[in-house]
């Protein structure tokens, strides 16, 4: 899998899998959510979780950015 990791770099592929991993499952739900086609009705608005989302997301960027910085090869990790 590449170089060996630090203990710190390991975290941070681990904080990385799982931000991308809850990402794709609230895409996933606010696409249902628009299309109407989720089969129970959220709590929240789209509109709410729409906005986590864009944040989620703008720190998955930060994540891959540092990724870079670091050399660290997300790809091989996912």
């Amino acid at each position: 899998m590449g170089t060996e990791l630090k203990d710190y770099q390991l975290r941070f592929v681990d904080e990385y899998r799982d931000l991308k991993d809850k990402c794709e499952k609230l895409h996933k739900l606010v696409v249902k959510y628009d299309a109407g086609t989720l089969d129970f009705t959220p709590s929240c608005s789209c509109d709410l979780l729409s906005t986590q989302l864009e944040h989620m997301m703008g720190y998955l960027y930060i994540l891959e950015v540092r990724a870079e910085i670091e050399g660290i090869d997300l790809s091989l990790y996912l």
